[in-house]
């Protein structure tokens, strides 16, 4: 009995090793080398679109640092040649807390005007409360319909009751929110900010390296042409954002100069917002406004007014259609049409990245259509 039950448990032993001998003799998937190749480009697609979804939240940031990295590379280059005799992770930290101070200071000021006046505005509800709000010097002096506005005025915001109304009709329950709201959004602007700097000074710190990996891979992807196409996307990026901050730069510095003529409050501070608000598209135009309406409110005249909204409006007309498309353009190689078209297609697109990445984008797509395309028409 114990004789046949351990030749009936034995007995699948061999079958079990004819298997195991199956199995290693088992030759591989009979794939030809397009299939593998075809599979190899799918799992990288299939990564790549992965890791772009993991990495959403933070692509923003990334898109910044990169671009700042390329704009700012030659001149860190140089910089680190002073400080420690090429790139190296010191100078890569320095370098990239000046970029992050010389980007967060002008914020950080404007910020600081902007909460010193807080105390006047309260003072000011308070009083408009208490004995209302009365009709100002400039409208007075309104070239049309001066005496419908001061009658109106006299009616509803002139005593007290009427100031009171309106200013509960602003709503403190909606303001309460707009400022939680405000700095919910400003604390994730700064996390953002913080992580840019973090990825820029990756990227100063193994920029040599990056490179030439960026351009070995182009060069294995799309042969000899890649190497050019990302030659051209740097050429682009640098271009574009060089001519962006320096045509910003020059319209608030002139439209600062006319601050400084008609006597507007604050000029100092208005010429940095200006600047900084040059950068985006209208933006320059309403702090030059603002600072008219301020100028008129506060017991300038009329005339000096107009004066400063007239030439803010000369200076930014001329500097985004003439200045800003050329000097984009040219550092771009790019058509002044496709510029154009490149910088408010990308804003419209983007959003403010858009700014930088539009022209990028249309450079690439020229080079592509010139060198790759129609190579003979170069």
């Amino acid at each position: 009995m114990a004789t046949r039950l351990k030749s009936r448990t034995s007995a699948p032993a061999p079958a079990r090793a004819r298997d195991g001998e199956g199995a290693e003799a088992r030759p591989p998937l009979p794939l030809h080398a397009g299939a593998r190749l075809s599979a190899r480009v799918a799992l990288a697609i299939a990564l790549v679109g992965i890791g772009l979804w993991t990495a959403a939240e933070f692509l923003p940031a990334l898109i910044w640092a990169t671009i700042l990295a390329v704009t700012l590379w030659p001149f860190y280059v140089r910089i680190a040649a002073r400080l420690s005799g090429g790139p190296s992770t010191l100078s890569a930290l320095l370098f990239t807390v000046l970029v992050g101070l010389t980007l967060f200071l002008p914020l950080a000021l404007v910020a600081y005007a902007i909460a010193q006046q807080s105390d006047v505005v309260a003072a000011w509800i308070t009083q408009s409360r208490e004995g209302g709000i009365q009709v100002p010097e400039w409208v007075v002096r309104l070239p049309i319909a001066a005496d419908t506005v001061q009658q109106w005025w006299h009616e509803n915001l002139a005593k007290p009751q009427g100031a009171r109304a309106w200013l509960q009709s602003l709503n403190a329950d909606k303001a309460g929110d707009l400022i939680t709201t405000f700095g919910g959004q400003l604390l994730h602007r700064l996390f953002m900010f913080f992580v840019a700097l973090i990825a820029l000074f990756a990227f100063l710190r193994n920029g040599d390296m990056l490179a030439q990996r960026c351009a070995v891979s182009a060069d294995r992807i799309f042969g000899d042409p890649g190497e050019g196409l990302v030659e051209k996307i740097v050429d682009a990026t640098r271009g574009t954002v060089n001519g962006t901050v320096i045509v910003a730069i020059v319209e608030g510095l002139l439209i600062g100069v006319g601050y400084l003529l008609a006597g507007v409050p604050n000029p100092i501070l208005f010429t940095v917002v200006t600047i900084a608000f040059a950068m985006l598209p209208f933006g320059a135009w309403a702090a030059f406004s603002a600072a008219a309406l301020t100028l008129l409110i506060g017991g300038g005249s009329g005339f000096a007014a107009f004066a400063v909204f007239a030439w803010g409006a000369v200076v930014m007309l001329a500097g985004d259609n003439f200045v800003w498309p050329k000097l984009v353009g040219g550092a771009a190689r790019l058509p002044f049409l496709l510029a154009f078209v490149g910088i408010f297609g990308g804003l419209a697109s983007f959003g403010l990245v858009g700014l930088f990445l539009g022209p990028v984008v249309m450079a690439a797509l020229l080079t592509v259509w010139r060198e790759w395309v129609m190579p003979s028409r170069a």
